[in-house]
């Protein structure tokens, strides 16, 4: 069983996420630390890029506050190295294909393997082509998470059985968002994929209320907040750990 998998062994999994760098460095690591410490089960943890097509405009906004803090890949490495000298929660990096790609796909799972990097979310990368990067995920130990959504459709089979880790199921045909409705079709998706693996199936895009956890839960086994979370890094900058951490606990409560 991989850690990511082990994560949801004791209940429904709260999985925060943050724009690595957003602000800076130090911020960063506080920011993980208080979600860590707040029982976050699985920390996600992005990496900027120039065209986040997956994103909506908060994340965006955290993606060019970091850039304008100076982060790199390499400084990404050194808050995770930092991190790991405190806590030993599951880290997964949200990153789109062509960082890893110009880092040089074995070097990229070589550094995440060393520092304690559990898998990889990489939204823009189709499922038929992961073969390009799968060989050097397996030989790291890295879980590559599959996404799955409302469009599948036929594919689900596929995407559900190729699942390492958690599957990351999203919520809505659309970018990253704070949403106050969600698709009733959800629930039959969920039943759909534990047709075909045993791998815990996570739901998220959109959600960000404790309440709203709460309900969604009864059939996702974990949940993914991000756009929440980087909200309260624009709101509190440099000094946004406590706010984050106390989100962190709400929200983990809400699963219990």
């Amino acid at each position: 069983m991989s850690k990511l998998t082990d994560a949801f062994t004791s209940g429904k999994a709260f999985i925060p996420f943050i724009v690595a760098g957003d602000p800076d460095e130090t911020s960063t690591l506080n920011n993980i630390l208080a979600m860590a410490k707040a029982g976050a089960d699985i920390i996600e943890l992005g990496i900027p890029f120039s065209d986040p097509v997956a994103d909506g405009t908060v994340i965006q906004a955290g993606d060019l506050r970091a850039f304008e803090g100076g982060i790199t890949v390499d400084k990404i490495f050194g808050i995770v190295k930092a991190a790991r000298e405190q806590i030993q929660t599951p880290i997964v990096f949200l990153t789109y294909a062509n960082v890893p790609f110009k880092y040089g796909y074995d070097r990229f799972c070589a550094q995440c393997q060393a520092l304690g990097v559990n898998g990889l979310v990489i939204p823009d990368l189709p499922f038929e082509e992961q073969g390009e990067i799968r060989p050097f995920t397996q030989k790291c130990g890295l879980d590559l998470i599959m996404l799955i959504t409302l469009n599948s459709g036929d594919r689900v089979p596929a995407l559900a059985k190729a699942a390492e880790g958690f599957i990351y199921v999203v919520s809505t045909q659309g970018i990253t968002g704070e949403r106050d409705e969600f698709d009733h079709r959800l629930s039959a998706l969920f039943a759909q994929i534990k047709e075909y693996t045993e791998v815990p199936a996570a739901l998220g895009f959109g959600i960000h209320t404790p309440a709203q956890a709460k309900a969604l839960s009864q059939f996702a086994d974990g949940i993914i907040v991000g756009s929440a979370i980087v909200e309260l890094a624009a709101q509190h900058g440099t000094a946004a750990a406590a706010a984050i951490g106390k989100y962190t606990a709400e929200m983990k409560a809400a699963l219990a």
